[in-house]
């Protein structure tokens, strides 16, 4: 039984549970979202504060990422309590708080769950170090030295080196897939296992909506511990990590993507599914066969309800030919699964200015992007300020908090550019984040994109954000449809989405430049509210520079 803690009766959602099917889901960073008590950092009731805002684009649910307590190495995705809210994010009541007004809103929450690793500092490792006997001495990934001293095996950390760190306590090396403060789990063990299950039900019990699940494919290794083996160069990419990072050099075929995942993953999914209409995305790291994972985890209805991968989180500009093939490659690899789509999040570099390069209409490509996004077929996660059009902040050295960064500085400079915190009034101090001294700058050039600017502006990024959204949820074939993508020539990309007996016509000209297609032979009824202008003649569709067109096919 479901013994949330939301006041009965104070919820206006529905028991749908495939909600999460074609959802729109906003990411919450905390820590840079709002400050309510000037301390610099964002909070849960400064969240709270600001659910106005996230119902006003109308989205399904909100994602926020890790406000377990931590030493925050990483920022909160090295948990030393999962049942515990870390202070500087505030309590436990101020979570319980956010969940009922955000359902009293209409919103459901999803929350950021990391079960791959956690901190150094939590009970477990701290009891798993202090010998090879303890009762948590295998809860962690702990094995011995090659006889010469070195590491176990050629395996890299994500965050630069090896993958195993020296422990003189037990004399034996513990994995990090991420940094030396972020043990791995070892959820070959059952116990483990059962100690993760029970935390997901905690937060169910305290009536969260779903979950976020960080880095899903690294839940096991390989027992062997059998090396890596090495990548041909032809096959690398930075996908996953920067071209900088030595990781990419490896087939990650033994430290990750492991097959003793997927009964794992049935077991979580049958917690979930003793509760009323959760969903849960999983987040899939690979850089060469991550669709083909998402496929897995997503099959069969007995695991993840939905997956993202990399793809449209890569630095590679879009083009229609490649946005049509990694549609075609997902379904090729799931075709019993359902994707979540993202082209931003707290991890790379925000889209407007990944994808930049060449063009000088900021606002239009910002409002073509958001658009092409949630027409694609699958769910969509919204990062915070996306809504604003904000770009990457280009951040000093000295004030880089993200270790990556620092360690890769300057051919990377971290994940710092697009955490800085959110801008709310252009008029206030820190563009209206909090009343402290912020813990990374908000950037100048953002105050111009502010909340308060772009309000009541009716061509402003935010309020197409708002408005598309709305045209969005009169047709369902957007959310739930099928899509099939029409031969057009570059720019144009052409996709048809159906669900039941209708049929939906989009077109999108990605580029700069005015351009105009044959109209096609059926009879199309053009639909209006969306904010793109477009002229459809006897024989042509004119389609102005970074815009769409949505016709009703008869």
């Amino acid at each position: 039984m479901n013994m949330s803690t939301t006041p009965a009766g104070s919820s206006t959602l529905t028991a749908d549970r495939d909600w999460w099917r074609g959802a729109v889901i906003y990411q919450i960073y905390p820590r840079s979202y709002q400050d309510s008590n000037g301390d610099g950092i964002g909070d849960l009731k400064g969240i709270t504060a600001r659910l106005p805002h996230v119902a006003s684009l109308g989205v399904d649910a909100i994602w926020i990422s890790p406000f377990f307590t931590s030493p925050m190495k990483d920022f909160g995705y090295d948990v030393s309590n999962y049942n515990g809210v870390d202070p500087i994010f505030g309590l436990l009541s101020d979570f319980d708080d956010l969940i009922a007004e955000a359902h009293r809103l209409g919103i459901r929450v999803m929350i950021d769950l990391v079960l791959s690793h956690t901190s150094d500092q939590h009970p477990w490792f701290v009891e798993s170090r202090s010998s090879r006997f303890n009762p948590k001495a295998d809860w962690y990934v702990w094995s011995d030295s090659k006889p010469d001293g070195t590491p176990p095996n050629n395996w890299m950390s994500i965050f630069g080196g090896s993958a195993w760190q020296w422990d003189p306590t037990r004399l034996q090396y513990y994995m990090h897939n991420f940094l030396t403060s972020q043990p791995d789990l070892n959820l070959h063990n059952p116990d483990v296992q059962d100690a993760l299950l029970a935390v997901e039900r905690f937060w169910l019990e305290r009536g969260v909506d779903g979950f976020r699940l960080d880095t899903i494919n690294f839940y096991f290794h390989d027992k062997q511990l059998r090396d890596n083996p090495a990548l041909a160069p032809e096959r690398r990419n930075a996908n996953t990590a920067p071209a900088v990072n030595p990781y990419n050099y490896q087939e990650h075929l033994y430290d990750k993507n492991q097959p003793e995942n997927l009964e794992f993953l049935k077991r979580f999914r049958a917690v979930m599914d003793e509760y009323p209409a959760i969903a849960a995305v999983g987040e899939v790291g690979d850089s060469q066969i991550g669709l083909e994972i998402a496929g897995q985890y997503t099959s069969g209805g007995d695991k993840m309800h939905m997956c993202y991968a990399f793809e449209f989180l890569a630095p590679d500009p879009l083009t229609p030919a490649g946005v049509a093939q990694v549609l075609h490659d997902f379904a090729k690899a799931a075709p019993q699964g359902w994707a979540c789509w993202a082209f931003s999040n707290h991890d790379v570099v925000r889209h407007v200015s990944r994808w930049s390069l060449g063009i000088s209409d900021h606002e239009a490509h910002a409002k073509f992007l958001a658009s092409l996004l949630m027409t694609l077929r699958g769910s969509v996660c919204i990062y915070q300020g996306e809504e604003l059009g904000l770009t990457e902040a280009d951040l000093a050295f000295e004030d880089l908090q993200d270790p990556y960064g620092i360690q890769f500085w300057p051919d990377f400079k971290g994940r710092d550019g697009c955490r800085t915190p959110m801008v709310w009034d252009a008029s206030a101090v820190n563009g209206g984040f909090g009343d402290g001294k912020p813990w990374l700058p908000v950037p100048q050039e953002h105050l111009a994109r502010a909340v308060s600017v772009q309000q009541t502006d009716q061509r402003s990024v935010l309020n197409h954000y708002r408005r598309f959204l709305a045209f969005r949820k009169q047709y369902p074939a957007f959310a739930k449809g099928e899509i099939e993508f029409r031969p057009y020539e570059a720019p144009v990309l052409g996709f048809e989405r159906r669900f039941g007996n209708e049929t939906i016509l989009c077109l999108f000209n990605m580029s700069g430049e005015a351009t105009a297609v044959d109209r096609p032979v059926e009879k199309l009824e053009v639909l209006e509210g969306h904010g793109f202008e477009t002229h459809l003649g006897d024989d042509k569709i004119t389609l102005p520079a970074w815009s769409g067109f949505f016709a009703r096919v008869d």
